[in-house]
């Protein structure tokens, strides 16, 4: 059950992102200002989106370790195993962001990069992120997990100030499109497709989510027994 409950899932998501892109590439209307260069918010919104949403899954992951280590080890490690694979997972998506960015930049504003408020502190937050896991992947000890933690919690504070940067402060990068000032929005030809997008990448998200919180569960199960095997001898 479990095996095709897995597959009813991934083919929905493979579904909503064949869809998602259908809505972007051809039912959404070509932008009267931007050209077809605006399509790319199909794919740079959302994937900021669920960067966030997984940044907040790490948060809540080490949080919960650091909650846990001392009095509940085996959820301790359920905890780490969420934090670390919300801290990859959201890594990559930020990733697309940086990268769809400069690629509408480029078009809009005629430079690839600006150092701005909105696109300095995405950076610094994908450095953050990037330094936590080359911290999971080459520091060894017993305080490791420890140390990624505070790092997690402490990158997490860069998500509010990257959210709230064009709010903050007057920066090249757009305004907010929802929830800005007076006469912000999205035509109403465009926002279904947005929607659909939205829900494609976070399902496909959620998906890849789920497999590397459960190869790092693995993982941690074997080193567990190499560990007892280790102390046996």
């Amino acid at each position: 059950m479990k095996k095709l409950a897995i597959g009813l899932y991934a083919a929905v998501t493979i579904a909503l992102m064949v869809w998602g892109f259908y809505q972007a590439i051809y039912v959404a209307p070509t932008d009267a200002m931007q050209g077809e260069i605006f399509r790319i918010i199909f794919y740079h919104v959302p994937s900021a989106s669920v960067a966030f949403l997984f940044f907040a899954v790490s948060l809540i992951g080490s949080i919960c370790y650091l909650a846990f280590r001392r009095n509940r080890d085996g959820w301790a490690q359920i905890a780490d195993a969420w934090a670390l694979a919300g801290a990859e997972v959201g890594v990559v998506f930020c990733t697309v962001v940086l990268l769809t960015g400069p690629i509408w930049g480029r078009r809009a504003w005629g430079i690839w990069w600006t150092w701005d408020a909105r696109l300095t502190t995405t950076l610094v937050l994908w450095l953050i992120y990037v330094s936590y896991l080359l911290l999971r992947r080459f520091a060894a000890g017993p305080q490791m997990q420890t140390y990624a933690a505070v790092l997690g919690i402490f990158g997490a504070l860069d998500v509010p100030i990257v959210y709230m940067s064009n709010r903050w402060w007057r920066t090249q990068h757009p305004a907010p499109v929802f929830g800005g000032s007076e006469g912000s929005g999205m035509d109403p030809s465009m926002v279904h497709p947005f929607l659909w997008n939205m829900l494609a990448w976070f399902c496909w998200g959620v998906f890849i989510l789920g497999i590397r919180y459960f190869v790092e569960r693995q993982h941690q199960k074997f080193a567990a027994l190499e560990a007892q095997a280790a102390l046996e001898a």
